[in-house]
């Protein structure tokens, strides 16, 4: 079904960038408390004050998975931790893959990944979800950055194509037509392209390559996977380590969540849709394309349907949202009251704050109220 129906999706849209236009007003709503409550403090950036609700019995998470959120769930996990003693959250990382194996052997209570569970994943959550399976809860939305490090160059324009051709390794200079046909005026250096995948199963390779699928007529001809397949260029581990990478290496090219452009100070490509002008990659454009998002999932699975090839003016084509797959039904007794009270705060207006101020999008508001729904049916 449609995100927004009836009509109401100029609204939806209003209200997307809405959101995106208070980050950098004081969070004012607060959630409904029980018996702990307190105000968070931030993580390097203005705190949220609204009251977060810790729950009845305080517990430690463990979770691991998606890279692309690390830098949010560092943010939540400072918060929540600070308001809420006895409170801990453990997120180890290590790729959206990693993060669902571990969750499908009952090694954490949640797991992060940029990509929504598919039908065998689903049925192996089932081993370890007694009488239930695992749900995707869509909690951290963002872009995908494509990250360039190229002397000379401050500004950068690619499509669909051109990105596909550079990362399966043919096209391999600077110089090379294509490139300089989407940036006329720009000094393109005759030099080779050194370009950077992920190593590990990754949902933000899955949704880059999601991306390609769409928009490069062909010039990509594997299948959207978290693995990565195309030819050539070099490896690195997480969002973080690419990113490293292309900070340190001259005429580089990677792909990344935008908060890690941010954190190190990486120039991000403008993407040519089609539209009138190309995209920049920001967290209001981006909020474009979110605010017409579908639900595919059913029940209490709120999986998304994203639009990659979208060519309206001002949507960012190449998102990601982050989910956290949790049991809907068969939750460890002794965390679930944790599991509800952080996955509440993330979903509330303060935490989606608190993160968008650390370059990530915030979730339209009528997404969060279908997570806050879910939450509480939680067992």
């Amino acid at each position: 079904m449609k995100l927004q129906r009836n009509g109401r999706s100029k609204a939806l849209a209003i209200g997307a960038m809405a959101l995106v236009s208070s980050l950098s007003l004081a969070a004012c709503g607060s959630d409904e408390n029980n018996n702990n409550t307190a105000s968070g403090s931030g993580s390097g950036s203005a705190a949220p004050a609204a009251a977060i609700n810790c729950g009845s019995k305080p517990s430690a998470l463990v979770a691991a998975g998606s890279t692309a959120q690390g830098n949010a769930i560092d943010v939540w996990k400072t918060n929540f931790g600070a308001a809420c003693s006895g409170a801990t959250i453990n997120y180890g990382g290590g790729g959206s893959g990693a993060g669902v194996q571990q969750f499908t052997q009952g090694k954490v209570q949640f797991a992060g990944s940029d990509s929504a569970l598919k039908p065998a994943e689903v049925d192996a959550t089932k081993a370890v979800c007694t009488g239930g399976q695992g749900v995707n809860l869509p909690l951290v939305a963002g872009l995908i950055s494509i990250v360039f490090n190229v002397e000379g160059v401050d500004n950068l324009v690619l499509d669909g194509p051109t990105t596909a051709k550079i990362f399966d390794s043919q096209i391999t200079k600077w110089n090379d037509p294509a490139i300089v046909a989407l940036n006329p005026g720009a000094k393109l250096p005759d030099a080779d392209i050194q370009a950077f995948h992920r190593s590990d199963d990754s949902g933000t390779t899955d949704n880059l390559t999601k991306y390609f699928a769409k928009t490069s007529g062909g010039a990509w001809s594997y299948p959207a996977s978290k693995t990565w397949a195309g030819k050539g260029g070099q490896s690195a581990n997480g969002s973080a380590g690419v990113s490293a990478q292309v900070k340190q290496v001259k005429n580089s090219i990677s792909y990344a969540e935008l908060s890690f452009a941010q954190t190190n100070n990486l120039k991000s490509a403008a993407i040519a849709t089609g539209a009138a002008k190309p995209v920049e990659a920001t967290a209001a454009n981006a909020a474009n394309t979110f605010a017409k998002a579908k639900i595919a999932g059913t029940g209490s699975d709120l999986a998304l349907t994203l639009d990659y090839a979208t060519k309206d003016e001002g949507s960012y084509p190449i998102v990601l949202v982050t989910y956290e797959v949790v049991c809907d039904k068969g939750n460890k007794a002794d965390t679930l009251d944790t599991l509800k009270a952080f996955l509440t705060y993330g979903a509330s207006d303060a935490g989606q704050k608190a993160i968008g101020e650390k370059g990530y999008v915030p979730l339209p508001k009528e997404l969060t109220d279908k997570v806050n729904a879910v939450i509480p049916t939680l067992a």
